[in-house]
């Protein structure tokens, strides 16, 4: 079964740069409305000024905590009245504290955990209620390589390797109501996040870019936009028979494992 002809509305969260910018302009270049949340609700702003300014549509940039109940129903609450449904979730919200086991601290773990699991949990049984209702929706939740295992990332591995678990299960429970449920599991993609990581480990952003792209078989890092165009795909209804399942984006079999 296909959407109705009015645009969709698609809520994105961690939408302040990176990814999730390039995902919310991928859905809005293609029609959805689009909602952009985000703890830093001023860059959200800018970025939904900007795809508004680009693509027309509705778009419309709100705080919101993903750990916490009621800043998400508050938040989709408020997307569904100002669009009149919520038909695409993209649980992209997430942030890093890597450590090595030994120093890793309790609120280090429990920070990284609560964005990722507890926000995409938070996030998904919010916005199920709309999509079960109207007996339509698309969720992607954005894993990692890392769920695959990777040094001084145990609380964000555990948390991405977490996302594909919820990521079966909400395929199995939902798709009774014509929901479709994926995820993407990106490899290394040039962001500020990742930029950040390079300039901790006291490594120039564009040389430790070029280093991880000798290593990616495809030989070039990864691009926010290329995250996108899967993102977009997944949700459209072109793929409507895909579900529950963990797409690699990577650039090929990773070979520093």
């Amino acid at each position: 079964m296909t959407h109705n002809t009015k645009p969709r509305v698609s809520v994105i969260t961690g939408a302040s740069g990176g990814i999730g910018v390039a995902i919310a302009r991928e859905l809005a270049r293609t029609g959805d409305h689009v909602v952009l949340l985000d703890v830093n609700v001023e860059n959200a702003r800018v970025q939904a000024e900007r795809i508004q300014a680009e693509y027309g549509g509705g778009t419309l940039a709100m705080a919101c905590d993903v750990t916490a109940r009621e800043s998400v129903e508050t938040a989709l609450a408020e997307a569904a009245s100002a669009f009149g449904s919520i038909d695409v979730l993209i649980n992209n919200a997430g942030i890093t504290r890597d450590n090595l086991l030994f120093k890793l601290e309790e609120d280090e773990w429990d920070d990284v955990i609560g964005v990722h699991l507890k926000g995409a949990y938070l996030c998904s049984r919010a916005a199920q209620r709309y999509m079960v209702e109207q007996h339509y929706g698309k969720i992607v939740n954005l894993s990692s390589t890392s769920a695959l295992g990777n040094r001084g990332q145990a609380n964000y591995s555990t948390a991405k390797a977490g996302l594909q678990g919820l990521t079966r299960t909400l395929a199995l429970e939902l798709g009774p109501f014509n929901i479709n449920v994926n995820a993407v599991a990106p490899g290394y993609v040039d962001t500020e996040m990742t930029r950040a990581v390079a300039r901790r480990l006291g490594k120039d952003p564009e040389a430790y870019k070029a280093e991880r792209a000798a290593t990616i078989p495809i030989r070039r890092a990864g691009e926010p936009e290329d995250i996108a165009a899967l993102v977009q795909f997944l949700c459209s209804d072109r793929a409507s028979y895909v579900s529950g399942q963990i797409i690699y984006a990577c650039g090929g079999p990773e070979t520093r494992r």
